[in-house]
């Protein structure tokens, strides 16, 4: 197989096209600017299927484009009784900036209760939720988000009709001073992203086999055919899934087949927005203080992952280490990588709000060495 070629992209340049395309569709400067940043970090960490591409397709799609999303909205910070936990109506605001500011109040919370947690009703897709708990660990947090996705795409285990989403959860522990950075588990509740569907058929490439089905019910590794995916893992993915879809349901979602489909969801008097479930923990918070030999809880940490990775197991990976390592490939090659068929899509976004139309020629960029 063909090494696929990646030409470097200027970040600075990357970013100024991102927050121009959310500026032309209406959004603020900061709903922008939280938007291109958030699509930046997912390129710098090989986030492939969550990029900025990604992230404006679904905009167009179903949010400032489809009714689902507005610009400029307004947070709404709901009255309760529980000092570190807050309610929130986001009231279709950009999802990036809403869970930006969620993860921030979380910190807050923490810092003062041990735990700070923010739910999160009528949203908007936040897009890749390990971008936020990332930046939390990095900070020396223990987070954690799920969320409903815009859409039911995964048919249950053992059925045959879309009713998850594929609900992301992504968790991320401070243990930059053991590895040289955050342990982050993120993924899909499926067996591939919808993302990824995406970004194959680009490339011209086929699925991986069992994960995903065309009309009919039955597999396919078409990415042009598929009509939905699989959960990973059979029962386990799908009781992962299950589990975002009854935080979304006890937060304030309605039913996920009509999530994404505002129309459909009125005429039945429901709801088709995404909700978000954020927590994060001070590390202080969960320790008993009596750690082997003294040590102390830093020491700990970094003595219970030597554990697991010596014994033979030197070679093992760990979650967030391909990001960690794609991050230092970008670092070193002096931007962010992408394909050409992807810069060919900058292109066309580049063109749609004017800005540096025409200067998006794949040949333009420096091939990664």
């Amino acid at each position: 197989m063909t090494q696929e070629t990646f030409r470097i992209v200027p970040r600075p340049r990357h970013d100024a096209l991102v927050e121009a395309a959310y500026r032309h569709r209406g959004y603020t400067a900061t709903e922008s600017s939280a938007a291109a940043r958030l699509c930046s970090e997912a390129s710098w960490h090989g986030i492939r299927t969550h990029n900025a591409i990604k992230a404006l397709h679904l905009d167009e799609r179903f949010g400032s484009g489809g009714g689902g999303c507005v610009p400029g909205a307004e947070i709404q910070r709901l009255p309760g009784r529980f000092m570190a936990a807050q309610a929130w109506d986001a009231n279709l605001k950009l999802g990036q900036a809403v869970a930006v500011e969620a993860m921030e109040t979380c910190i807050e919370l923490a810092d003062t209760y041990g735990v700070g947690q923010v739910s999160v009703d009528n949203a908007f897709h936040y897009l890749w939720g390990g971008g936020y708990v990332m930046d939390a660990a990095r900070r020396g947090y223990i987070a954690y988000t799920n969320c409903t996705s815009a859409l039911a795409e995964v048919v249950p285990f053992g059925g045959k009709f879309p009713t998850l989403g594929t609900n992301p959860h992504s968790w991320g522990f401070p243990t930059a001073d053991a590895l040289g950075f955050p342990i982050v588990i993120d993924w899909a509740t499926s067996t591939i992203a919808m993302g990824r569907v995406e970004q194959f058929k680009r490339e011209g490439k086929p699925l991986p086999p069992d994960s995903a089905v065309d009309s009919d019910g039955k597999p396919t590794t078409d990415p042009h055919r598929v009509a939905a995916l699989l959960p990973f893992g059979a029962h386990k993915g799908y009781g992962l899934a299950l589990l975002n879809e009854l935080y979304g349901a006890a937060i304030g979602g309605g039913l996920p087949t009509v999530r994404g489909r505002g129309p459909e969801a009125r005429d039945l008097g429901e709801k088709s927005t995404s909700a978000f479930f954020f927590q994060v923990i001070h590390p202080d918070a969960v320790s008993g203080g009596a750690f082997g030999k003294g040590r102390t809880q830093s020491e700990n940490i970094t003595a219970v992952l030597r554990d697991i990775l010596g014994h033979g197991n030197e070679s093992c990976m760990v979650p967030g280490q391909l990001e960690a390592n794609w991050a230092t490939r970008c670092a070193t090659s002096g931007g962010l990588l992408f394909s050409e068929a992807e810069i060919k899509e900058f292109g066309i976004l580049a063109a749609e709000c004017g800005h540096e139309a025409g200067e998006w020629d794949p040949g333009s960029f420096v091939a990664e060495s």
